[in-house]
């Protein structure tokens, strides 16, 4: 295999995994804080959603990102991955519509209309988080079918939702203040058990569901150094829970520290999936090299994305510094 042959597969799908857990954590938030709108405090409501309005439809460019990475780097793969996965994201892509909807008609509907729209933005994104977790669930078995498979598939749609609760409450203590926030760290502390709860069973799974797992994280010595990935995790809880504990302080002291601790998480989960299955793209049936497209033509793709990712990357960064501080509650009159 030619030095291009060989780095331009590896180039690319170091970007889509850029992609991915760019979206993961940004739409991981606002899919979080849709998830807790309570219903029966609209005025909390009115100021969870005001604290991701700027921000939840740009986060969704890194879906779309991700999923053309996929489409023209790695076409093989997508038709596979797509066929495996067509249901699942068909109800992804309507909770999102329902969601989109809902956000935009919420802002016109009168007041005794807008509860109505705040549940199809509860709902469609309660569905959205589900399908992307049954279909991560199914992706980590390896798309092996059966009743075992589906059944992790639902947990896992369970605790990646409860993980973008998690993230979204997480970032309701950065955005908010008062009642709301006492509020977001209650919610943080149940989300980040069942976060716990489905980190163990993909890590647990994962190994069992493959010999080239199973040896990448316990044959020495590396070995040694990917307890890392878990102890950082067990240090970024725990720190977490510690901060929580004594919730709220002074001076709105430390509201970061929650979010940052969520990030942290998600990075290191991410970089834990990727290391158990590269160099598959379709876990153990079809690597990044046998799925990608021509050299020639990831050359000339290589060119767009170098000024299409800085782009995206410095207008999230632009949007998010005009937008820091506390969210205010929305009127729209």
């Amino acid at each position: 295999m030619s030095g291009e042959a060989y780095w331009l597969p590896v180039i690319f799908i170091l970007l889509m995994g850029v992609a991915i857990l760019i979206y993961a954590v940004l739409d991981g938030f606002d899919l979080g804080v849709g998830i807790l709108l309570p219903m029966g405090k609209p005025q909390h409501r009115n100021t969870m959603i005001a604290s991701i309005g700027p921000f939840w439809d740009a986060n969704e460019t890194w879906l779309v990102l991700a999923v053309g990475l996929l489409l023209i780097a790695f076409p093989t793969a997508h038709s596979a991955i797509l066929g495996y996965l067509y249901l699942p994201a068909f109800f992804l892509l309507l909770g999102l519509i329902l969601r989109g909807v809902a956000f935009d008609f919420r802002a016109k509907a009168h007041a005794e209309h807008q509860n109505r729209w705040d549940r199809c933005f509860k709902a469609g994104s309660i569905l959205a988080s589900m399908a992307q977790g049954y279909m991560l669930g199914i992706y980590v078995t390896g798309f092996s079918g059966g009743i075992l498979a589906i059944g992790f598939g639902l947990l896992s749609a369970v605790c990646v939702t409860a993980a973008y609760a998690f993230i979204g409450a997480c970032w309701l203590i950065l955005k908010s203040e008062g009642d709301l926030q006492r509020w977001a760290a209650g919610r943080a502390k149940i989300t980040a058990i069942l976060m716990i709860v489905g980190v163990a069973a993909v890590s647990g799974v994962n190994p069992l569901m493959s010999s080239e797992v199973f040896d990448k994280w316990f044959s020495l010595p590396q070995a040694f150094l990917l307890l890392l990935i878990p102890f950082m995790c067990a240090i970024l809880f725990v720190t977490l829970f510690v901060y929580l504990r004594h919730f709220p302080y002074n001076n709105d002291f430390g509201s970061w520290v929650p979010f940052a601790c969520a990030v942290g998480i998600f990075i290191l989960c991410f970089q834990a999936l990727a290391y158990s299955y590269f160099p598959y793209i379709v876990p153990g049936k079809l690597t990044i090299w046998e799925a990608a497209s021509a050299p020639e033509s990831l050359r000339f793709i290589l060119y767009g994305a170098a000024v299409v990712l800085p782009s995206i990357m410095a207008y999230t960064v632009f949007m998010y510094r005009i937008f820091r501080g506390k969210a205010q509650a929305l009127s729209y009159y």
